[in-house]
């Protein structure tokens, strides 16, 4: 399967920091404040280890591979699929479905080639309907496990903050009665774990499940385009009629209406 550089994952990512840490210093602060190790000791390593209790130590390692597959995800090849459906369907109706089984090694995709198979052997439509609904479902359960995580860890993050915050203030007002500018230095300190906490969730992990989520989304529309197109074909449709039923699957902008 191909893959792109999704420029709009990192970009999105500068510009949010660009927006709330450039504010920051615009209004007088100064980043070296909001870098302090015990809060994000606190932070990071909460937030890995309710994960880790959450989704178990196997899924929570799979974090690396997950974040580079929302940087670079597949490309669906929406428009080429389509055209090779209707040549497919084209061969089929001149010649039998069993020609088309020279086709088959030239085919990238798993899935088309699996039910392309199936079909070329006989399967039953209902049969063969039931197998692509299986493996779409398969493939959504495994981008929610991978969005389920950076999902998890949204919620953990900002709960982190807080009790990193607390434990601040905590802290601080047990030193009372000191230096009132130490005590006002310390308090602004406590509050460096909830701003890493809420940054990291709504920067970071929750875009990274919605992209997910999106990447799943468009997979299950080309699973299913796939689908429609091979059963059309086992069914002997008109090429131009599968054609159109292809097309109207897809949005109004995308749809080949020629």
């Amino acid at each position: 399967m191909n893959r792109k550089f999704e420029i709009s994952t990192i970009g999105g990512l500068l510009l949010g920091i660009l927006a709330i840490f450039g504010s920051f210093i615009l209004e007088g602060g100064r980043m070296g404040g909001l870098v302090s190790i015990p809060p994000l000791i606190i932070v990071f390593g909460g937030t890995i280890a309710a994960a880790i209790i959450g989704v178990g130590l196997k899924n929570f390692l799979k974090i690396g591979v997950l974040v580079r597959f929302t940087v670079f995800p597949p490309t669906f090849a929406v428009k080429e699929t389509i055209s090779q459906l209707v040549r497919y369907s084209t061969i089929a109706r001149k010649d039998g479905l069993l020609v088309l089984e020279r086709e088959l090694e030239k085919i990238p995709n798993v899935f088309m080639k699996k039910i392309l198979r199936f079909t070329i052997d006989g399967a039953d439509p209902v049969v063969l309907r039931n197998l692509a609904e299986t493996e779409i479902a398969n493939s959504e359960d495994r981008h929610f496990r991978g969005a389920e995580l950076f999902e998890k860890m949204g919620g953990y993050s900002p709960t982190m903050g807080i009790i990193g915050t607390v434990m601040g203030l905590i802290a601080t007002l047990a030193a009372a009665g000191g230096d009132p500018n130490q005590l006002i230095h310390s308090i602004a300190g406590a509050f460096i774990a909830t701003l890493w906490g809420v940054f990291m969730a709504n920067i970071v992990w929750l875009p990274i499940a919605d992209k997910l989520k999106s990447i799943q989304a468009e997979e299950r529309l080309f699973m299913e385009l796939i689908t429609e197109g091979v059963l059309a074909i086992q069914d002997g449709e008109i090429p131009s009629v599968i054609k159109a039923k292809l097309n109207s699957m897809l949005p109004s902008k995308e749809q080949d209406l020629g």
